[in-house]
């Protein structure tokens, strides 16, 4: 039940002016991983997908499974099921026909067909909602039958569109437990889109960055984090800080004081990024010293922003550093910074505004999970 994936140089054009949809994609999902393609509404996310599935034909590149070209494939003949945003349930159809439905058409008698849909319930933890209509069931309850009628045909890739986008965060949390269990039992190849970048952490082994049509970024989401490639990758996935400054000899120095740069960047105009988890507040040891100048609740926890500057430091930096549940700090308090040499991260140019830190656009519930 899972195949190995791979879209070499996927490219899609649309209309007179041959705008382009994605731009040369390069991906590959080896067969019983999760890949998670991470971008914001527009960047193309779902238009890869939907080439992976064979409902467009790339204008360039190729897409293959275990070693075999697809092109001129149908859809129902690649031997991919996908689940989307919506459950798309036949609504004058049962729960368990609604799941026997891919063996239906196949041609598996319905006795059959049910036995093996039940058999795919219980797997999604809906045993004993048999007889149900999808009308009686709820959004979360919905999605888990979209996902067993998915299984049920035996795809060799899963492909997820945003499934979880329309749950509260509750439900969103079960399903993605719920998707690790059937991993572990399953091994399926799984191939998602989100524009979440916490449900992509969440269901990913590695995570591709899309924005614009192109391939930002791939990897690992801890690799991503701490060794972003550029600006927009960090600001995807979440990151708030960007220190403006300047790398001179391998080291980055700005108001917040000299770093060194651990990846390769030129001399000249260099922006020091870190998460906001990573940065540490403290009273001694600090690598900056500064004042909090805003304090923002995020359920449990809280993001504090710190300014930092002074006669000896021409300039001010602004850091924010995310504060743990049960502890508080005030506006006006003096505080230290302490910023993990293996957290830092440095790419060329400038950032939004030299000395104001990122304000990036949230994802769904973002620190609400």
């Amino acid at each position: 039940m899972n195949g190995y994936l791979r879209l070499t140089g996927v490219s899609l054009r649309y209309g007179p002016q041959q705008e382009p949809a994605l731009d040369e994609v390069d991906l590959e999902v080896p067969a019983g991983s999760s890949v998670a393609i991470l971008g914001p509404s527009g960047s193309g996310k779902s238009t890869l997908l939907r080439v992976a599935a064979g409902l467009e034909e790339p204008t360039a590149g190729s897409v293959t499974l275990d070693d075999v070209d697809l092109a001129g494939t149908a859809a129902e003949n690649r031997g991919m099921a996908m689940v989307f945003q919506r459950p798309l349930l036949f609504p004058h159809l049962d729960v368990t026909d609604n799941v026997a439905f891919a063996d239906r058409v196949r041609g598996v008698p319905r006795r059959a067909a049910r036995r093996r849909a039940r058999e795919f319930l219980e797997l999604v933890q809906l045993a004993g909602f048999e007889r149900r209509t999808p009308r009686s069931l709820s959004g979360g309850q919905e999605q888990r039958v979209a996902l067993a009628r998915a299984l049920a045909a035996e795809p060799r890739v899963l492909l997820l569109d945003e499934p979880f986008s329309a749950l509260d965060a509750g439900l969103r949390e079960e399903m993605y437990e719920l998707l690790d269990e059937l991993r572990l039992r399953l091994s399926p190849t799984i191939l998602l889109v989100t524009h979440d970048h916490r449900e992509a952490d969440a269901l990913g082994d590695t995570v591709a960055v899309l924005d614009g049509g192109r391939l930002l970024q791939s990897g690992p989401m801890r690799q991503l984090y701490t060794r972003p490639a550029s600006l927009a990758v960090s600001r995807l996935l979440g990151g708030r800080n960007e220190i403006a400054g300047e790398v001179r000899g391998g080291w980055h120095h700005s108001p917040l004081g000299v770093f060194r740069v651990a990846t390769s960047v030129a001399d000249g105009p260099g922006v020091l990024l870190i998460r906001q988890e990573a940065v540490e507040l403290t009273g001694a040891d600090a690598d900056a010293v500064g004042t909090v100048v805003r304090v923002r609740r995020r359920g449990p926890r809280a993001l504090v922003t710190v300014e930092v500057g002074g006669p000896d430091r021409p300039g001010t930096a602004r850091v924010t550093a995310e504060l743990g549940p049960g502890l508080q700090l005030e506006v006006g308090r003096d505080v230290g910074l302490r910023l993990p040499a293996e957290a830092l991260a440095v790419v060329a140019g400038n950032a939004r505004q030299d000395g104001v830190e990122a304000d990036p656009v949230e994802s769904v519930d973002d620190g609400q999970r």
